[in-house]
C-alpha cells in the first residue's frame, strides 16, 4: 500500500485527502451525538423515541438523496456537489446554535442530511475518476476504512468536546470543519459526465418515496405493533414506491438508477453487504454508546475512548480487502467479513449491568475486523459495475445502501430497544404515582434522573429500569447478530466465486472545472 500511495501526483494525494476527510465528516456527524443522548434528553426532554429519530432524521435524509445527489454531481460536477453539500452541511449544522428544542434538532439534523446527500456520491466519484484503475484499489480501500471509521472518530470528537463544553459544541465543530472542507474543495479538479445526461425527476422522487417510507415502517413497527394502521400504510407505500422506481427506471432513456445493474452479482450482491454492514454496525453504535454511559457511568470522554479499539482492525484490514477480492473472488471476504460480523454482534447480546468494560472490548474488536474485511471489497465491486462516467451514480448506489442500512439500523436498534425497556419496565411504572410514570417510561436517563431526585429509597427503581434497559439492548443485539449470520449464508451464495473485474469499459470522466 505505501508504494502505491507514493507514486500518487500531488494532485492525487491532495483528492485523497479532502475526499476522505469529507466522508470522515459525513459519517462521524452520524454518530456524533451518540454520546450526548443522555445530555440532550436531560436538556430538551426528549423521549426515547425523539432520541432515535434526532439521530435517524440526518440518516434518513441523506439516504432518500444521495441517489439524486450522485445523479447531479454527474450532470454538473462532482467538485460542485462536494462544495454545495458541504455549505448546506455547515449552516444546517449551526441551527441549533440559535434556535432549542428537540423538533428543531430534528429539522436541523434533516437539512444536514440533504448537504451530506451531496457530498458523499462526490467523493468517491471524484476518487474514481482522478484515479487510473491500476491504483483506484488502494484509494477505494484507503476511503473504505476512514469511511468505516467515521462513527468511531464522530463519538470519540464528541466526547472530547462534552468534556469541556455542552452537548451544542458538538454542532458548532462540525459546522466549522464543513466550512473550512467547503473552501479547501475549490482547490479540487473538475469531473462529471461529459454526455451531460438530462435529470431523471421520477425516478428522484419515487427512490427517496421508496426509502423514506421504509425507514418509517422500521422505526414505528416495533414500537407501535405490526398491526397498527400507518405502518401497513407506510409499508404498502414504500412497496409501491419501490416497484414504481424500477418500472421508470426500465423505460426512461436516461434513468437516475439503470436497475439492470442489480442483475450481476458483483454489483447486486455488493450493494446488499454494505447495507448489511452499516444496518448493524450503526444500530450497534447506538446501543454501545448508551450502555457505557448509562450503565457503566461513563462519562463522555471515556465512553469515546472506549470505541476506539474499533478502529483498529478496520484500518488495518480494508486497504486489503480490495485484493483478497481480485485474488479469490468477492464471495470470500463477503461470508468471511460478515460471518465474523454476526460472531460479534451474538457476542454483545450477553452483556450484564454488573459486567465491565473488558467483556464488551473482544465483540467491538470482532465485529470491526469483520467490517474491515468485507467492506472495500463490497464498495469495489459496486464501483467496477458502471463505466466511469457514471460513477457519481455507482458512488450513490454505495452510499445509498450505506445509509438506508444505517438509517434501518438506527430505527431498527432503537425502536426493538425502546420497546423492549418499555414492556420491561411497564409493571414497575403502575406502582409510581402519577407524575412519575411518563419520565420514567420514556428512557433510562429519565429514570435516573427520577431516581436521584427522590433518593435513596428509590434504588429498587434504578435498579428495574437498568435491567429493562440491559434487557432491550440484548434483545436488539441478538436481532442484529442474527440477521448478520443468515445474511453471511445468503451474500455468500450469491456473490461471485471469482475475481472482481470491470464489466464496462473505463471511459475519462474529467473535464477542466471552471
Amino acid at each position: 500500500m505505501d508504494s502505491a500511495t507514493t507514486r500518487m501526483s500531488r494532485t492525487q494525494r491532495w483528492t485523497l485527502v479532502i475526499t476522505c476527510l469529507a466522508i470522515v465528516l459525513v459519517i462521524a456527524s452520524m454518530a456524533a451525538l451518540y454520546t450526548a443522548l443522555p445530555s440532550i434528553a436531560a436538556s430538551t426532554g426528549a423521549t426515547q423515541q425523539h432520541l432515535t429519530w434526532i439521530v435517524d432524521a440526518y440518516t434518513l435524509a441523506l439516504a432518500c438523496l444521495v441517489l439524486p445527489g450522485g445523479a447531479l454531481g454527474d450532470r454538473y460536477g462532482r467538485r460542485n456537489a462536494l462544495i454545495v453539500g458541504l455549505a448546506i452541511f455547515a449552516l444546517a449544522s449551526a441551527v441549533p446554535l440559535v434556535v432549542h428544542g428537540s423538533g428543531w434538532l430534528i429539522g436541523s439534523r434533516a437539512i444536514a442530511g440533504v448537504g451530506a446527500a451531496l457530498v458523499m456520491p462526490s467523493t468517491l466519484s471524484l476518487l474514481t475518476a482522478g484515479f487510473p484503475p491500476a491504483r483506484r484499489g488502494v484509494a477505494i480501500g484507503i476511503w473504505a476504512g476512514m469511511a468505516g471509521t467515521g462513527a468511531v472518530v464522530g463519538i470519540i470528537g464528541s466526547g472530547l468536546l462534552l468534556e469541556q463544553w455542552s452537548w451544542q459544541s458538538i454542532p458548532l465543530a462540525m459546522s466549522v470543519i464543513g466550512a473550512l472542507l467547503a473552501v479547501a474543495a475549490c482547490t479540487l479538479p473538475e469531473s462529471r459526465d461529459p454526455a451531460h445526461p438530462p435529470f431523471d425527476l421520477w425516478g428522484a422522487a419515487l427512490s427517496a418515496a421508496a426509502v423514506g417510507l421504509l425507514v418509517l415502517v422500521t422505526i414505528e413497527a416495533p414500537a407501535r405493533g405490526w398491526s397498527e394502521p400507518i405502518v401497513w400504510i407506510a409499508g404498502a407505500g414504500a412497496l409501491v414506491a419501490g416497484v414504481a422506481f424500477v418500472l421508470v427506471e426500465l423505460r426512461v432513456t436516461h434513468p437516475l438508477l439503470d436497475v439492470r445493474l442489480f442483475t450481476q452479482r458483483g454489483f447486486g450482491s455488493g450493494t446488499v453487504t454494505v447495507s448489511i454492514q452499516f444496518l448493524v454496525s450503526f444500530g450497534l453504535f447506538l446501543l454501545i454508546v448508551q450502555y457505557l454511559q448509562l450503565i457503566l457511568d461513563y462519562r463522555p470522554l471515556l465512553s469515546a475512548v472506549a470505541m476506539a479499539p474499533m478502529a483498529g482492525p478496520m484500518m488495518a484490514l480494508s486497504p486489503v480487502s480490495p485484493w483478497l477480492a481480485e485474488r479469490f473472488g468477492l464471495r470470500m471476504p463477503t461470508a468471511v467479513g460478515l460471518g465474523i460480523l454476526g460472531i460479534g454482534l451474538v457476542s454483545v447480546a450477553r452483556v450484564s449491568s454488573g459486567g465491565g468494560y473488558l467483556d464488551l472490548v473482544l465483540p467491538l474488536v470482532i465485529t470491526s475486523a469483520g467490517l474491515g474485511v468485507s467492506a472495500a471489497a463490497a464498495t469495489t465491486a459496486i464501483v467496477s459495475g458502471v463505466p466511469a462516467g457514471n460513477h457519481g451514480v455507482a458512488a450513490a448506489v454505495n452510499d445509498a445502501a450505506r445509509e438506508v442500512g444505517a438509517a434501518i439500523g438506527i430505527a431498527l436498534a432503537g425502536s426493538i430497544l425502546a420497546a423492549a425497556y418499555s414492556r420491561r419496565i411497564a409493571p414497575v411504572i403502575e406502582a409510581l404515582p402519577e407524575p412519575l410514570r411518563a419520565p420514567v417510561s420514556d428512557s433510562l436517563a429519565s429514570a435516573l434522573q427520577v431516581s436521584a431526585r427522590l433518593g435513596p429509597q428509590a434504588n429498587p427503581l434504578a435498579e428495574a429500569a437498568e435491567a429493562a434497559f440491559i434487557h432491550g439492548i440484548r434483545q436488539a443485539s441478538l436481532v442484529l447478530g442474527i440477521l448478520t449470520l443468515v445474511a453471511a449464508i445468503v451474500l455468500g451464495a450469491w456473490a461471485p466465486g471469482r475475481a472482481i473485474e470491470s464489466s464496462v469499459p473505463d471511459e475519462p470522466a474529467v473535464v477542466p472545472g471552471p
